[in-house]
């Protein structure tokens, strides 16, 4: 698609984060059913709640510059998810499976992450602040998961390094 100005820019950035908002609460459901565990599934499903207010927020973004969502043909994040689901399949040690999972959520989260800077840059660059506030906000969102995911990986790792150390 040609880009002619910051705001066409603008619409097919916000477009390709809103899109990929809906397809990361898909995907989270499904890592979170092939989690087997309790702690990581229910961590899963709250970034999956957290990732649908971030669909709200978008598309108050959209309302606010008066545009709709673009149809984007991106695959680099289902090629990502597909490839993640395959390989979660061939693990078979649950704690080794539990940290695959989280480090292939963590690094979409990075992804979002990197997305969801520019964005800001890019609303800074049009001049509205409503809708840097409500990017900046989903950015804090993204960031908290991130220290959430880590926070988890360092239980777990250290759940398991107290079971080997008493066995």
């Amino acid at each position: 698609m040609p880009v002619k100005n910051p705001k066409e820019l603008f619409t097919l950035m916000l477009s390709d984060v809103r899109q990929s908002a809906e397809r990361m609460t898909a995907m989270l459901s499904e890592l979170s059913n092939i989690a087997q565990d309790p702690k990581v599934a229910d961590a899963l499903e709250e970034k999956e709640f957290v990732a649908g207010q971030t669909i709200a927020k978008l598309d108050q973004c959209f309302k606010l510059i008066g545009e709709k969502p673009l149809k984007l043909k991106g695959r680099v994040r289902e090629v990502l998810i597909e490839e993640a689901l395959k390989d979660a399949a061939e693990i078979s040690s649950p704690i080794a499976k539990q940290l695959w999972v989280l480090s292939k959520g963590l690094q979409l989260i990075h992804l979002r992450t990197a997305e969801y800077v520019a964005m800001i840059a890019a609303a800074e660059i049009t001049g509205n602040q409503e809708v840097q506030a409500l990017l900046e906000s989903c950015l804090a969102d993204k960031m908290a998961a991130v220290d959430r995911v880590r926070n988890l990986i360092r239980t777990i790792v250290q759940g398991k390094i107290r079971e080997r150390s008493v066995a």
